[in-house]
């Protein structure tokens, strides 16, 4: 996105016919930890897996025990828009690193989403992200796993049960509706980077728009 002028790019992100509309609709209920959807009730589980020395599930009770943390950023559009100081709630990804040992050879992470997409770049049926492991483990990069929005249970719309928020990249980064953490070896590209080479992997908030400098 550097590369292309901002009005350039406004206008070439407007005209992309391909979005990322999830077929399957769902419902969680918090209180039970369960998932309604494709006329069926399950419980959330989260699964973390790939190249790890044990797979192992997190129930959403789990994910409420690990210890909280609280955080005020900017969710940052890569059409310009941006909405100012949400307050999110959750966990950093240490605590999936207390519970789960990566191997050797596992250097990045690529989060699965829930339900499947009408589009399907490169037969990509559901929403992807990935990220170096180093930088959800950065603190300079205040990645956190989002359970709470302003102090509330995180809502579906907004990407309930379990969403990512990397304030200093593009919104598109940070994957809602998360199902799966798979540690793997090296880069994968995101399910909007398939779709539309535009999107690409490393998607910095130009510093303009951030209040930190």
């Amino acid at each position: 996105m550097a590369s292309i002028p901002a009005t350039a790019s406004g206008f070439y992100i407007k005209t992309l016919p391909v979005r990322t509309v999830e077929k399957d609709r769902f419902k969680f209920d918090p209180v039970q930890g369960f998932i309604e959807w494709e006329k069926k009730k399950e419980p959330y589980r989260l699964v973390v897996d790939g190249l790890v020395k044990e797979p192992k599930s997190f129930s959403y009770a789990d994910l409420e025990s690990f210890p909280q943390v609280e955080q005020v950023s900017d969710l940052h559009c890569v059409e310009g828009w941006s909405v100012k100081d949400l307050k999110w709630g959750g966990f950093r990804f240490q605590e999936i690193l207390n519970r789960v040992e990566p191997g050797r050879d596992a250097t990045h992470v690529l989060f699965h989403s829930f339900g499947m997409t009408e589009s399907l770049p490169k037969g990509q049926s559901h929403y992807i992200e990935s990220f170096p492991l180093s930088e959800l483990l950065d603190p300079e990069r205040e990645v956190l796993f989002v359970l709470t929005m302003d102090g509330r249970t995180l809502p579906e719309e907004n990407g309930g049960p379990l969403r990512l928020i990397a304030p200093y990249d593009l919104a598109y980064k940070s994957i809602k509706f998360i199902a799966r953490i798979e540690f793997v070896e090296g880069e994968r590209p995101g399910w909007w980077t398939l779709a539309n080479p535009v999107y690409t992997s490393i998607a910095r908030v130009p510093k303009s728009r951030l209040k930190r400098k």
